[in-house]
């Protein structure tokens, strides 16, 4: 896969230059190596070398080989967006996002897997930039190649991603409108979660969408991407979503699993210069989730 940047700013060293496109020093290290970059024109460049202003330069990407520890699946996968780097892919509750001990077989990964082999593409790795817990339902980001992930991660870090969710918690939330600051950290010998002092810096912030007696529908933004984030910050407020068994959720009221959808993903592309927007439709409808 080629790729062609052009220098719009002042003449600088090609490595700095591609370092200012989000291009990371791991990955500028496999790149360099390579005979057939950099092309400045028709001549092969060190990274050292000056780019000058509005000079293009030119490499390529190494196809990514199959790794055959990781297995492959044809199960339905429902893709919202694709092109040469980017697949966007809405995955269902109950499955997990990556391989692990319990699930080698069949899982969002191994899908994705299974959907790039059916393309006869190229590179047959998928580096998943976004995840969810194997119940929760909602837009993946994942990229299709070395240098997508590269600039892709370099928005993460950055908290650069834009994420939206829908829950449905517990309770009735006195204010319309709240951002829950609360670091988290684990606790030995549990998967759970929990609001400590010495966790991690994480931000959930929330609008209220819908009110009834005993449950708030809620509209939240992650800040920060802690694990399990949502799950722990509203269970601490006394307010856990609903159906979230190992966060103390009330069973029994028309969801199976927890009521959390990640319905909204936006990021900007680096290679086509543009914001990605992607949304789908509310599911957290009672007696219509699981």
């Amino acid at each position: 896969m080629t790729i062609t940047f052009i220098n719009h700013e002042q003449a600088m060293t090609i490595k700095k230059f591609l370092q200012k496109q989000g291009i990371s020093h791991r990955l500028y290290q496999k790149l360099k190596i390579l005979p057939q970059n950099f092309l400045v024109g028709q001549t092969r460049a060190a990274g050292n070398a000056i780019l000058p202003h509005n000079a293009q330069v030119q490499l390529q990407l190494p196809p990514e080989a199959d790794d055959p520890k990781v297995l492959t699946s044809y199960q339905p996968l429902t893709v919202i967006y694709e092109d040469d780097n980017w697949l966007v892919v809405d995955k269902p509750i109950q499955l997990s996002s990556v391989p692990g001990p319990s699930n080698r077989q069949d899982t969002l990964v191994n899908r994705i897997k299974g959907h790039l082999k059916q393309q006869h593409a190229q590179g047959l790795v998928p580096h998943l930039i976004t995840r969810l817990d194997f119940d929760t339902q909602g837009l993946v980001l994942v990229a299709k190649n070395l240098l997508a992930n590269s600039l892709a991660n370099q928005q993460v870090m950055k908290h650069q991603l834009v994420k939206f969710y829908y829950a449905r918690v517990a309770g009735t939330l006195k204010q319309d409108h709240d951002v829950i600051n609360a670091p988290i950290g684990p606790v030995a010998g549990q998967i759970a979660r929990h609001v400590r002092p010495d966790g991690q810096s994480a931000q959930t912030e929330y609008w209220v969408l819908e009110r009834s007696v005993n449950q708030t529908l809620v509209k939240v933004q992650l800040h920060t991407g802690r694990t399990h984030q949502i799950r722990v910050h509203f269970a601490s407020l006394g307010h856990p979503l609903l159906g979230d068994q190992l966060y103390g959720g009330p069973q029994n009221v028309g969801f199976s699993h927890q009521a959390l959808q990640a319905y909204y993903l936006a990021f900007y592309d680096s290679l086509t210069h543009q914001w990605r927007h992607f949304e789908i439709p509310n599911r957290l409808i009672l007696n219509n989730y699981g």
